[in-house]
């Protein structure tokens, strides 16, 4: 008995000190920024990361809408910021969680040891897709934008259709690199880290569609109190210069 008594204090103290491990779910756009402050957030609070990967939207088992309805673990969402106002809608994230992170713009890739075509304005962007023999883009809300609106707006649509290629959940530079296709057309910063391939630069501005990451802790999160640690700290001026690092446009105004 008095073992018992004893032993129960002592397993206590053991769960009290294990670490907390928050579940982050990230979509692609933010993930290089992420990951860069990622290990310094640990260091400093003790609190460990455990991180998925997966689209801001879409019906692929990996979307981050789809894990949150099958009730996986999850503490924080970073993602696009149109997606995450619909969790918000849905009633899914805890209220006034949101924080804006970065802005993400659209660029092209070309495999490595292709010729870079010239995108610098709205006709030579046009003449280059044109002579494409084919044409990759995301899953995620840059390539639905670039199929919904940009080929539309250049007059391209039809001209285009039977040689542009939407790819689910791979990153479409991995795709380029593997010369599965001539152009791959995805926000700047899930295009930087991929090796095999050569940034050729942003389309146009007049083109461009900006897209606003954000996070938010779901209403199920298990640690909401480190969770806003988290967003504190990925939304803070501190972040910043490594955001822009990674190719996206730092959130003036926080």
């Amino acid at each position: 008995m008095a073992y018992a008594q004893t032993a129960e204090p002592a397993t206590a103290a053991a769960d009290d000190a294990a670490p907390t491990t928050l579940h982050v779910l990230t979509s692609g756009g933010f993930t290089a920024a992420y990951t860069a402050l990622g290990p310094s957030f640990t260091q400093n609070s003790g609190v460990a990361l455990d991180t998925i990967l997966g689209p801001s939207m879409g019906a692929t088992p990996q979307a981050i809408p789809q894990r949150l309805a099958r009730h996986e673990p999850a503490d924080v969402v970073i993602m696009v910021g149109y997606a995450l106002d619909d969790l918000i809608k849905k009633g899914l994230i805890v209220p006034g969680s949101r924080v804006e992170l970065g802005d993400s713009r659209i660029g092209l890739v070309v495999r490595e040891g292709a010729p870079s075509p010239d995108i610098s304005t709205e006709p030579k962007l046009k003449a280059t897709l044109l002579h494409a023999k084919s044409i990759a883009y995301s899953d995620s809300a840059s390539g639905v934008y670039i199929r919904d609106e940009l080929f539309k707006k250049l007059g391209i649509a039809d001209q285009v259709a039977g040689k542009a290629t939407m790819i689910p959940r791979t990153p479409v530079a991995e795709s380029v690199a593997a010369g599965k296709y001539q152009l791959g057309f995805q926000q700047v910063a899930e295009l930087l880290p991929v090796k095999g391939v050569t940034f050729v630069g942003r389309i146009p501005e007049k083109d461009q569609s900006v897209t606003r990451y954000a996070a938010a802790i779901p209403r199920e999160s298990a640690h909401p109190v480190e969770a806003r640690a988290l967003l504190a700290y990925l939304a803070s001026p501190e972040a910043q210069p490594v955001i822009r690092k990674t190719g996206m446009d730092a959130v003036t105004g926080q």
